[in-house]
This record gives C-alpha cells, sequence and structure tokens, in this order.
C-alpha cells in the first residue's frame, strides 16, 4: 500500500522533516542474535575484477564518439571585473569547435543570482570562458588564444577581516551569510556560569583541507536531438539531473545521468557542478559530445574544500567535573558561495551539559567554494571540544576518560528525544584496554619532565565520536528475479568507492535465500534506476539497504506462492535456501528457484521496496571512541602517529571488510587533517600558494600508523530494518583531537591550531 508519510531525516548535521512516499508494510529488523548467512560476512567486493582490470568503466573512460575535449580559462586573481573577452584568435585554431564565454552563453543563473559565466570573477579559478576541440592540446592552446582584460577588484580572505565595514562586499546582504549569525541556546546560561567552580577558556584554529579525490570531477555530455546524456562523477546522479534540466529548461526524462563507477568524493560531489553544464552547453553548440576532466591545479581552487574555522569555546563545571555550561563562538568562512557547516553539532549534544549557547557566523570571502568534507564541521568542532575535555580534566585533576563517563549523555538534548541504541561506554571500556590507557601518564606534563634527556617522547591521548548516519527515505529499490533463477538489484544510487555494490547485493542475497554469485547490483543511472539519496552523510547502506531488502522480501513471498502452488503445499511451509525451494517436512527434497521458474514461459518475479520513515521517537546517531599513541621529537616538533585505536557504534555490520576499510581510510584522512594538510592563501594576493599534489601533503604509506579499529557490532532496533548505520564519516571525525590530547600527553605542549605542524610545536615550545 502507497502512503504518504511525514519523517525527520539527518543530513550531515541538520535535521529536517520531509514527506515522503513510501510502499509497502515495513519489515521487522532482524532480530540481533539472528543465523544470517551472507549478511555480516566479509566477503570480496563484488565488482573488484572489473576495478583491478580496467573493465569498469569511470567518467574518465566514457568516449562516445565523435568525443571532443573541453577545457576552462579560469581567473587568476582573487576578485576581478572581467572587462573584455576577445575568442576570435581562438576560433581560428585548427580543431577548435566552439568557445563559450558570458557574452555567447545562454542567460542561465548560477548561484546567489549570478550568470552562469558571469562578469565579475570573485575568486581565483573563477571560469572565465570554455573551449572544445579536437584533442587536449588543442584546446589547451586555444585558451592561451583567449584575450581577456580584467580590471582588479579589492578583495578578502581574511573571515574577521570580511565582516569589517570596509571589506569588499561579495553579495547584496553582505559578507555575513543569512545576515546575522546562528545561535542555539538551552538552559540559563547566566546562572550556568554561577553555579561554575572552574572554566576552561580557548580559541581553536583549524584549516582549510582539500577533498582531492583520486578521480578529479569531470563530465562527458552526449545530445541526441533534445535529449542529454550526462557521464559525471557524482555523488548524486539525482540532484545533477534535476539541476540540469531546470537550468537547461528540459523535462527530467529528456536527461539522463550515468556514474556507474567512481574514485572518491568525500562530499565535494554532491552537486551539479558547473564544468557539467558548460561540458552541456559546449555539446549543443559543437553538436558533438564534450569531456571537461578537471586537473589536480583545478581541483584545488574551484572543486571545494573543509570550511575553515575559529572558535572560541568556553567550559565550566563542578569540582567534581559536571558539566554545567559550554559556551561556542566560531566564525566559519564558506568561500564567495560555498555551502554552510555544523561546526556547533558536538557541542550541543556530545555531554550532558543544562546550559549551552553556541553562535556561528558564516561569512563570504574571496576564495573558491567550501563544501562538504567526510563529516563536515564535527571534525572541526570535535577538534575544539575534545582538546578543552582533556584541558578540563587537567584542571580538575580528572583522568580524562572519567571525565567523558562521568557527563555521559543517553538522549538527545537538542530534541528532547532517546537515542535508538548508544553503546559508547562499551566502546570506550574495550577500546581502552586495548590501548593500555590504564597505565598511561594521568598528568599531561609528566612524560616531559620526568625524563627531559630524551628527545623523542610518546604519550596516548582519546577523543569522542557524535555522527548521524541514520540515512531515511526516499530511497527505492527493485529486484527482479530472472528465469534461471539469478536475480537483478535495481537502484539510482552509486558508489562511490565504498562498496555499495556489495553491500546491497549481500542484503538482497540473504533476503532471497539465494548464493551471492547470483545476485546482481545495477545503479549509477538515473535512467534504469530508483530514486536514491546521495552517497553521503553516511546514509548509503542505512537509506538504500532498507529498501533492497524490502524489494527482496516482496519477491521472496512471490517465489513462496509459486514455490508453494508447485510443489502443493501451503506459503508458509516453503523456505528459501542457497537458491532452492524446499519445504519444511522434506527438506531433502529441493528443487532450484531456476527449475520452479522453468515450468512458466518467460517468467520474471519483480519485487519493490522502499527506505520506510524513520522513528519519530528517536534520535539516530553513530559513537565512538579513538585512542592515539604518538611520538614527538621535542628537538625537530616532528609528530609521529604510532598506534589508533578505534571502536565505533554504527548498528549491524554488513561487511566487516568493507567496514575496515572505511576505518582506516577515515582514519588516515584525519592523521593528514591533524598533521600536514593546509590550503595555504597569500593573504597578499589572495592566491592558492599550493595547488596540486607535489606541495598539499596528502598522508603516504610511511604516514600511516598501525590501526587497531573495530565496530561493535550491536544491531540497532529502531533505526531501519536491518538494524544498521553508516560507518563512511564516524571514522575522521576523533582522529585530530586524540592526537592533539596526545602530544599534550607526551610533551606537556598543547596545540590548538591545525595542521599541527613541526613549526607550530617548536613556537609553543618557546613561547613564554
Amino acid at each position: 500500500m502507497t502512503r504518504v508519510v511525514k519523517t525527520q531525516v539527518e543530513q550531515e548535521g541538520r535535521i529536517v522533516e520531509e514527506k515522503v512516499v513510501v510502499d509497502g508494510p515495513e519489515l521487522e529488523p532482524w532480530p540481533p542474535d539472528a543465523a544470517l548467512e551472507v549478511v555480516g560476512r566479509p566477503v570480496s567486493r563484488v565488482d573488484a575484477v572489473e576495478r583491478v582490470t580496467g573493465r569498469a568503466v569511470y567518467t574518465h573512460d566514457a568516449h562516445p564518439q565523435g568525443m571532443l575535449y573541453g577545457k576552462v580559462l579560469r581567473c587568476p586573481f582573487a576578485h576581478a571585473r572581467i572587462k573584455r573577452v576577445d575568442a576570435s584568435r581562438a576560433l581560428l585554431l585548427p580543431g577548435v569547435r566552439a568557445v563559450l564565454t558570458h557574452q555567447n552563453a545562454p542567460p542561465i543563473q548560477w548561484i546567489d543570482g549570478l550568470q552562469l559565466l558571469d562578469t565579475v570573477a570573485r575568486y581565483q579559478g573563477y571560469e572565465v570562458a570554455a573551449v572544445a576541440a579536437e584533442d587536449r592540446q588543442a584546446a589547451e592552446d586555444a585558451l592561451k588564444l583567449i584575450n581577456v582584460e580584467y580590471e582588479e577588484l579589492p578583495f578578502v580572505t581574511d573571515p574577521e577581516k570580511a565582516l569589517q565595514p570596509d571589506a569588499p562586499q561579495l553579495h547584496p546582504e553582505g559578507n555575513l551569510v543569512g545576515g546575522r549569525s546562528r545561535v542555539y541556546e538551552r538552559g540559563n546560561m547566566q546562572q550556568g556560569w554561577a553555579e561554575a567552580d572552574l572554566a576552561v577558556e580557548e580559541s581553536f584554529h583549524t584549516q582549510a583541507a582539500l577533498q582531492n579525490p583520486l578521480e578529479p570531477h569531470g563530465s562527458v555530455a552526449m545530445w541526441e536531438g533534445d535529449s542529454l546524456t550526462l557521464w559525471d562523477s557524482t555523488q548524486h546522479v539525482y540532484a545533477v539531473q534535476f539541476g540540469l534540466a531546470g537550468m537547461l529548461g528540459l523535462p527530467l526524462h529528456h536527461v539522463r545521468v550515468i556514474c556507474q563507477y567512481m574514485g572518491g568524493g568525500f562530499g565535494s560531489k554532491q552537486e551539479l557542478e558547473k564544468q557539467s553544464l558548460l561540458a552541456a552547453l559546449l555539446a549543443r553548440m559543437a553538436g558533438r559530445p564534450v569531456k571537461i576532466m578537471l586537473d589536480r591545479a583545478d581541483e584545488s581552487l574551484v572543486a571545494g574544500h573543509r570550511h575553515p574555522t575559529i572558535q572560541h569555546l568556553r567550559i565550566g563545571a563542578r569540582k567534581d567535573g559536571t558539566l554545567v555550561t559550554v559556551e561556542l563562538k566560531a566564525l566559519v568562512p564558506v568561500g564567495a558561495h560555498g555551502s554552510d557547516s555544523i561546526v556547533e553539532g558536538p557541542v550541543k549534544e556530545l555531554y550532558l551539559c543544562p546550559n549551552v549557547r553556541t553562535e556561528v557566523s558564516t561569512v563570504r570571502t574571496n576564495e573558491g567554494p567550501a563544501k562538504a568534507f567526510r563529516a563536515p564541521g564535527y571534525v572541526e568542532g570535535s577538534f575544539a571540544l575534545e582538546s578543552a575535555m582533556d584541558m578540563l580534566a587537567e584542571r580538575l585533576g580528572i583522568d580524562p576518560l572519567e571525565l567523558r563517563l562521568k557527563n555521559y549523555a543517553d538522549m538527545d538534548q537538542v530534541r528532547g528525544k532517546e537515542y535508538s541504541a548508544k553503546n559508547l561506554r562499551q566502546a570506550y571500556t574495550e577500546a581502552a584496554e586495548k590501548i593500555g590507557w590504564a597505565s598511561r601518564p594521568h598528568n599531561g606534563s609528566s612524560a616531559a619532565a620526568d625524563f627531559p634527556f630524551i628527545t623523542r617522547k610518546r604519550g596516548i591521548g582519546m577523543a569522542s565520536q557524535i555522527w548521524g548516519g541514520g540515512g531515511g527515505p526516499p530511497a527505492y529499490a527493485v529486484v527482479k528475479v530472472n528465469a534461471d533463477g539469478t536475480a537483478e538489484v535495481m537502484l539510482g544510487g552509486q558508489d562511490i568507492g565504498s562498496g555499495t555494490r556489495t553491500g546491497m547485493a549481500q542484503i538482497a542475497a540473504e533476503t532471497l535465500g539465494f548464493p551471492l554469485d547470483q545476485v546482481r547490483v545495477l545503479l549509477g543511472d538515473s535512467q534504469a534506476g530508483f530514486y536514491a539519496p546521495a552517497s553521503a552523510g553516511s546514509r548509503s547502506i542505512s537509506s538504500l539497504g532498507p529498501a533492497v531488502r524490502s524489494a527482496a522480501e516482496d519477491a521472496r513471498r512471490q517465489l513462496l506462492d509459486i514455490a508453494a502452488q508447485m510443489l502443493d503445499v501451503a506459503a508458509d511451509q516453503v523456505e528459501l535456501k542457497n537458491g532452492h525451494a524446499y519445504t519444511r517436512s522434506a527438506p531433502d527434497q529441493r528443487r532450484s528457484v531456476s527449475e520452479l521458474l522453468a515450468a512458466f514461459s518467460n517468467p520474471m518475479v519483480v519485487g519493490k521496496g522502499s527506505r520506510g520513515p524513520n522513528p519519530p521517537d528517536r534520535a539516530l546517531r553513530t559513537f565512538g571512541v579513538q585512542f592515539v599513541e604518538v611520538e614527538v621529537d621535542v628537538d625537530t616538533g616532528h609528530i609521529r602517529v604510532l598506534h589508533v585505536v578505534a571502536m565505533h557504534d554504527c548498528g549491524r555490520i554488513i561487511n566487516p571488510r568493507l567496514v575496515q576499510s572505511q576505518f582506516e581510510g577515515g582514519i588516515t584522512q584525519g592523521v593528514g587533517y591533524a598533521l600536514t594538510e593546509e590550503r595555504v592563501v597569500d593573504p597578499q594576493t589572495g592566491r592558492v600558494l599550493n595547488p596540486g599534489l607535489e606541495e598539499y601533503l596528502v598522508p603516504t604509506s610511511m604516514d600511516i600508523p598501525e590501526i587497531n579499529a573495530s565496530a561493535l557490532g550491536l544491531p540497532d532496533p529502531h533505526s531501519n530494518n536491518l538494524g544498521a548505520k553508516g560507518v563512511g564519516e564516524p571514522p575522521i571525525i576523533p582522529t585530530a583531537p586524540a592526537i592533539a590530547n596526545a602530544v599534550y600527553n607526551a610533551t606537556g605542549i598543547r596545540l590548538t591550531t591545525l595542521p599541527m605542524s613541526a613549526r607550530q610545536f617548536l613556537q609553543r615550545r618557546s613561547a613564554p
């Protein structure tokens, strides 16, 4: 039965109420102790052979007949008016088939009311013109022949200066997004501070970090009449489809978006990107398909970055460690027109506290757009909060883990709801035992003070994690059982490299009672699939998975009805296992599904399913903890992470091998964020000084520590019919603060700015 329901869905820290359409009855979750045959097994990726042999088709591999190569001319200044563009010489170059500038581009509004190719460039890398040519070299040569006259304008890259009255204004409403700060408050702050016996207060700074996916952003556009097909490296094929249809004035069924494989996005590929629209316009102008792929410098300038932050945090507590008040004031620059970031999320919810106030000012600057980056906001906010919690523990003379347990929150204090499941206490206990927390020095400066002649000092630190990951509707799936007993799962989602195909195949195989190799998952095509949300917010498994189970259950029930009639027994007497049907009274007498369906003419069983609403009275969250051991050379300031022990509470685990991969990848990114990664902007020119990977320091194999990461694997019975939640983002959240706390434990030096470079360490060491 089709139902229209209201439900609350969390997406990267934001809770929104949506009205959605769901189909069919809700399935009961598998029992926590269910004896599952396929789900929970560490099977290899079902598409591993395609990936390692090169048969997997990524966007870069799409090459329709007659394809041209597109390149984009970008503004070299932080802020400039484009007074004149002359592309006449470029058009005369052999091999050039189309040139697009603001002079001949259709009047398409992009963001903040700006034109697609605007006459004012608001950051370095801003798109000025685009060309399509027979080969890459011709396209690059054509860019050099386009003559642009710029008028350089005043710029601002410092978020504090951007709020000054005399700062260059990037938007009619001013540089403060929304015209005012975002404020949250509960309790009575004045009373809370009056009750506090002591307080810690500190400012924290986090940097702009780049997503740097292995596969850069890119698109291939092809027109067939008035219908557009776009191969796109995207985390959401439907966002791209809807965006293109709206901007080009096309009906949805005339826009097809394909993303069969992609090499990562980390949040930066959730929406329609400008190169996709430029490729479509060039293709229509030239009458031939056009490919535009960003290079590494383009990625650094325009593809997005993690929000830098300035956070001022005050925490007040009683002598026994009870938190009575927490106050956060944060400044978050988003570039010229980036997305927002919920940096206040951890402060509002992670620890039990009656009086909390947060004030976040989101600011425009003359820089490329800030975008979601693996747990956006929560990574930055946790660095400040978890560092301050350790500072408070030292002031109180309390063990940092004991302080966190003292202020353990059993419910969502923002919405007044119980958590659907929270097993963080168990995670604390198991991870602390693995790292040897009980033998750790409890005074942050003791390790350095007791052995001053040793230049390399070791310490252990910890940090907690909270995040969403509960997913929600809308998400739809269809499961087809073919005449030969094989099954196809049809989805509209995309596998961004996390193993979505494999997880969905396991869910379908488990539900149908089929061997895994008899199930195939088809996804990443807006025309052939069914709506799915973005692969973001740790919600692929928790949104798509329940829909797949519902569709597979629908198909299974139909197969049982068919088998019962063929075997002349009641349907409740038939079981499906390993691709065979049998009756409980005679389990040795089996008939394969293919044998059952062979009696019919070209049969096909089709099951439909959708993701049901989230529970109205529960808050869906994931939790976790990381303990980190570091070694610090106090003479050089070099920090080396030796060992990470992580324990995360993310519900039922569909595939432990895939989860382990997510843990190791997230922690590795967290190490880079903590120690080496930073986009550097010259304050004198507003230009990025380290575009590309030569000087932007992502971790190498030599930087990766020993990682001992685990999931509790306890199903969440209230979350969805799988009891599963997302694991993509939780492992990066606590890594940086755990490292900072470990550095303090080793040396007695508190680092409050990311990345924690050798220079910063030595400066803090020499400070009075």
